[in-house]
């Protein structure tokens, strides 16, 4: 017999019942409200026809096995909603339970990917068997989106790990391959393909006609691994565990401290009492602001930019061009940030020129990938092979006709305009036919340097951030004159050496910048105000910015700053203008100016750096003479919002001025760029899950006390709601 819902279809032959996952209209399965609904009916059927039932498979008309959650529906949900939620989440926990407890065997067959509540559908199954692919990810990445593992997720790893082993998949969200499975026992068979399923899963059946067979967790002498929260080892550990979580999330992520909690709190439980801790859990967190956000950032907006929404269609009459790898690409400057950029290139396989003033220079460019490829060497988390095959693809040279044939050129010289230039007219003429140039400048604006080249419709702004290794955000400027092709390509060029690329249009500090110094100089506004340093940064850090703005200005250097506002006064003066330095600005300069103090990098600014091995940084005593005032008082949450707000608010104006196009370009630009806290969801996504009208009274608040960096004009406030994501 058949019988076909909408996301599930439903056949009983030969005494296999097939359960098969196919929700229409959508690349995946989904825990969506119909799902839910249909697998309900598909139980019951099930318990109807169990006396004719041998074994059950559960199977995908995807080509991944089962998604996870509904997320869009996710956005939709209200607080009001949590009873709601608890009762839906506990619906499907009592189904899932009603077909792993009829003693009928159950086999999951993954074809691909199964992650979130799909790797809880597959927990389903007594036996899972999955495809041998080590692309195919299986896992509970909830924690990384907000959320928790509460479709029984949670209560079933820690069954099946125990409370130390499962804690990487739960509260890391560490995600792992078939083959990884099996060794964990999580995956009992691994088959080549698809197609040879369906026959595993039989076999396993035939074995297990006629006995009753039960979950690890239902067996009378079913023992936790590594022990339950009362074994004396455990305990240690869950007695500092929440001290060292709460140190991490600074109070700002719930996720991960209730999943703590339900893990600890179920072990302690019956199975089913567990299960119910869970969901309670979830049902809580689900409808909390600070999922949404993530969901809506960490899921909605970076797969906006993985799938290209960014990316201009360079065809003619509008038509997708193919995504474009460059075969060799030359970078001018071996600094930190050139041989960043080769060390990153050579990786993904692309032909590197790195060349410099003098072949020194340029060969301790190269030995950067020599210092950051040996000790994974060494670990024997690199071949030896591999290794030389990523430096011998970086040829060094000080020869500029080393450069001819490149696909693209990037410069990364000192951020001085006539250098640029000078280094654009000697290179560019060396490009490949169609080949374009690039400037990884972080603040000068584009349409100027371009005024150097010869071609400025194939000039563009490639902005990477320090250390490029480790950074994935990489900003692309479009000059005024930047055609849609040379766009694409750069967006094409940054996603193929893995980089997260994000477009914005020209200005000075484009968007990542612009945002990133008001950041670091409202920190310096704050001790000019008398404010000791001290409570700055932990300002900075309770709010959830990874470093406090001082510190982050001695690491991008208080001469760059200082350097920058003397270029801004000389536009601003060569335009018949004069720019006023903001109260932080004047800070920063003094600090270099007066006292020679020029960051990390020349020996000390805000903080000093004791030479001794392993001695930490300190703030520079003198700070307290210097700026602290004994009659100043603070509000500690006042000095939070305005390292936030003052940075959302000139998120908002880039998306004004059209520096921004798109929502998505601004959350995970602030995020991965310049370290806005992901709690928020970014910069934008901060003001939309505060609330519009909410954070508008709170900006004018901080506007009437600390000044016009916090105003928003009718037309910034006309562009927030303009840019307000609906689902």
């Amino acid at each position: 017999m058949t019988a076909n819902m909408k996301t599930i279809q439903y056949e009983l032959s030969s005494g296999i019942a097939t359960i098969t996952f196919d929700e229409p209209d959508s690349p995946v399965n989904t825990m969506c409200a119909q799902w839910q609904e249909d697998l309900t009916a598909v139980t019951a059927q099930v318990v109807r026809d169990k006396d004719a039932i041998k074994g059950i498979v559960l199977a995908s008309n995807k080509t991944t096995f089962f998604a996870g959650a509904d997320l869009k529906g996710t956005m939709r949900l209200t607080p009001a909603d949590a009873p709601a939620v608890f009762r839906g989440i506990e619906q499907t926990k009592k189904n899932f339970r009603t077909l792993e407890t009829l003693g009928i065997p159950v086999v999951s067959c993954l074809n691909g990917a199964a992650l979130g509540g799909g790797w809880e559908v597959a927990l389903i199954g007594h036996y899972r068997v999955a495809v041998d692919n080590p692309k195919i990810q299986f896992g509970l990445p909830e924690i990384t989106l907000g959320l928790i593992p509460g479709a029984s997720g949670i209560t079933k790893m820690t069954r099946l790990l125990g409370l130390l082993g499962a804690q990487p998949y739960i509260l890391e969200s560490k995600l792992f391959s078939p083959r990884e499975a099996l060794e964990l026992g999580l995956v009992q068979e691994l088959v080549p393909d698809a197609a040879a399923l369906r026959p595993a899963a039989l076999a396993f059946i035939g074995k297990h006609t006629g006995t009753p067979i039960h979950q690890p967790w239902d067996d009378k002498n079913y023992k936790m691994p590594g022990g339950t929260p009362s074994n004396p080892k455990i305990a240690a550990m869950l007695s500092v565990a929440p001290a060292v979580l709460r140190q991490k999330t600074r109070g700002r992520y719930p996720a991960p401290e209730y999943a703590l909690a339900a893990m600890v709190e179920g072990a302690q439980v019956d199975f089913d009492t567990a299960l119910r801790i869970e969901s309670r859990y979830l049902a809580k967190l689900i409808v909390s602001p600070v999922a949404k956000n993530m969901i809506n950032t960490f899921f909605f907006n970076m797969n906006a930019i993985k799938s290209g929404q960014s990316r201009p269609d360079a065809a003619a009459g509008g038509a997708r061009t193919a995504p474009w790898k460059p075969k060799k690409v030359g970078i001018l400057g071996a600094g930190m940030m050139g041989g960043g950029i080769a060390y990153v290139q050579a990786g993904r396989g692309i032909e590197t020129v790195l060349r410099d003033v003098t072949q020194d220079r340029a060969d301790a460019g190269k030995n950067y990938s020599v210092k950051i490829t040996q000790p994974r060497v060494e670990k024997g988390r690199m071949s030896p092979h591999d290794q030389q095959a990523l430096l011998s693809r970086i040829t060094p040279t000080a020869s500029v006709e080393a450069l001819q044939g490149c696909d693209l050129i990037i410069e990364a010289v000192f951020e001085n305009r006539e250098l640029k230039a000078k280094v654009t007219q000697e290179a560019e003429p060396l490009l490949a036919p169609g080949g374009f140039f690039a400037s990884n400048t972080s603040t000068l604006p584009i349409t100027g340097l371009a005024k150097a080249s010869s071609n400025p419709a194939k000039f563009v702004g490639i902005h990477f951030f320090s250390p490029v290794d480790k950074m994935k955000l990489v900003e692309i400027i479009r000059g005024k004159e930047t055609d849609d092709e040379t766009v694409a390509r750069a967006f094409d060029y940054v996603q193929a050496i893995g980089k997260i690329p994000i477009v914005v249009n020209d200005s000075r500090g484009f968007f990542t910048s612009r945002v990133f110094g008001t950041f670091v100089m409202e920190g310096a506004a704050m001790i000019g105000e008398g404010i000791p340093a001290s409570v700055v940064e932990q300002a900075g850090i309770q709010a959830g910015m990874p470093v406090g703005p001082l510190a982050v200005l001695d690491e991008t250097a208080l001469s760059l700053s200082v350097h920058v506002l003397d270029q801004t006064r000389a536009d601003m003066r060569a335009e018949g203008g004069t720019y006023i330095a903001t109260p932080g600005e004047l800070i920063v300069e003094r600090m270099v100016k007066e006292w020679d103090r020029n960051g990390r990098a020349a020996g000390g600014g805000f903080y000093e750096y004791p030479e001794e091995k392993g001695a930490k940084k300190f703030l520079w005593p003198e700070l307290k003479s210097l700026f602290e005032r004994a009659d100043v008082k603070w509000d500690m949450r006042d000095l939070q919002d305005r390292l936030l707000y003052r940075q959302s608010v000139e998120t908002a104006r880039c998306l004004a001025e059209n520096v921004l196009t798109t929502v998505h370009d601004a959350n995970i630009g602030s995020i991965f760029g310049i370290g806005f806290p992901g709690w928020t969801g970014g910069a934008m996504q901060f003001i939309y899950g505060t609330g519009i009208e909410a954070f508008e009274k709170r900006a004018a608040e901080l506007a009437e006390k600390y000044g016009p960096g916090f105003a928003l004009t009718s037309r910034v406030k006309d562009a927030i709601r303009k840019h307000e994501p609906k689902y």
